[in-house]
């Protein structure tokens, strides 16, 4: 299965954010704590030069806890400001403000020589789709300004949101970009939901990160499912099925519908704290 989605409205999307960033100090950026840099666009970094960066390792309660500490390092390394959140239940958030003084001292610092007192950071929220930008704008706010949802797409204009009178957000529309050069890159952002599910195969995704699965986190899938991971994939999915009780008429197993059992299984939590990279694994 080819790994690809790239639809119309994020190249409209991407030229208004190339027009926005001359109006901001600071790039906040979300990316999902179980895939960092799978979950970056690398259109951010160039649209981003020259201006301060937070990136925020969001629904890092989902992803494996010591290789969220390694990824806080490599950002770290790299002179990134970087925290650990989990924008639903706010882990994390009381940090942030303290965090984006940090990254923008240098402009609030030039702004007070000027004698320009209290005038607000201005941040873009940016980030691939449904990795929870509209959760932690409505989160670090503590009211609803912005739509959320599951699923990805919901955002799809910019607006601005004045948190107080020291910072301002912009949020975006998530945007992927146009071509992976890496499959496997375009099959991680599959597994978390950042892609369109109705392009996916859905039965061909779940063998695949049943293989990842077995490999990374062995007996994971026993202690869940109570079946032998032993067996090869196809087998281990079927064993899924009947574990979940996922029948068509008579006892045909429906494969699509346990398929997408395992699937929401894994992208909830249920599977346990699950990373799908680390940085040693990365090419510079």
């Amino acid at each position: 299965m080819n790994y690809q989605w790239y639809p119309g409205h994020m190249t409209k999307a991407k030229r208004a954010m190339q027009e926005d960033i001359k109006l901001i100090d600071l790039i906040i950026e979300l990316v999902d704590a179980r895939m960092p840099l799978s979950s970056r666009n690398p259109d951010i970094d160039e649209l981003g030069k020259n201006k301060a960066r937070l990136v925020l390792l969001n629904k890092s309660d989902l992803s494996d806890p010591a290789i969220n500490k390694a990824w806080t390092k490599w950002f770290q390394d790299k002179g990134i400001h970087v925290l650990e959140i989990n924008a639903r239940n706010k882990n994390g958030m009381k940090a942030i403000q303290g965090i984006v003084q940090e990254a923008c001292k240098e402009k609030i610092e030039r702004d007070r020589k000027r004698g320009i007192l209290n005038r607000p950071v201005r941040a873009m929220v940016v980030g691939i789709p449904n990795v929870g930008k509209s959760t932690f704008i409505n989160s670090f706010a503590g009211k609803a300004c912005t739509k959320t949802g599951n699923k990805p797409g919901v955002t799809k204009g910019k607006q601005w949101i004045r948190l107080n009178k020291g910072l301002e957000l912009l949020d975006t529309p998530g945007i992927l970009w146009p071509k992976f050069e890496d499959q496997e890159v375009g099959r991680r952002l599959a597994y978390i939901g950042s892609m369109n599910d109705e392009i996916i195969i859905k039965e061909e995704l779940a063998l695949d990160l049943i293989r990842f699965l077995k490999e990374a986190y062995p007996g994971l899938l026993h202690e869940r499912y109570g079946l032998d991971e032993e067996l090869d994939a196809p087998l281990v999915l079927n064993a899924i099925c009947e574990n979940r009780k996922c029948f068509k008429k008579g006892q045909e197993l429906d494969l699509l519908r346990g398929a997408n059992l395992f699937l929401e299984d894994f992208r909830s939590g249920k599977l346990g704290r699950i990373s799908l990279e680390k940085p040693e694994e990365e090419k510079e």
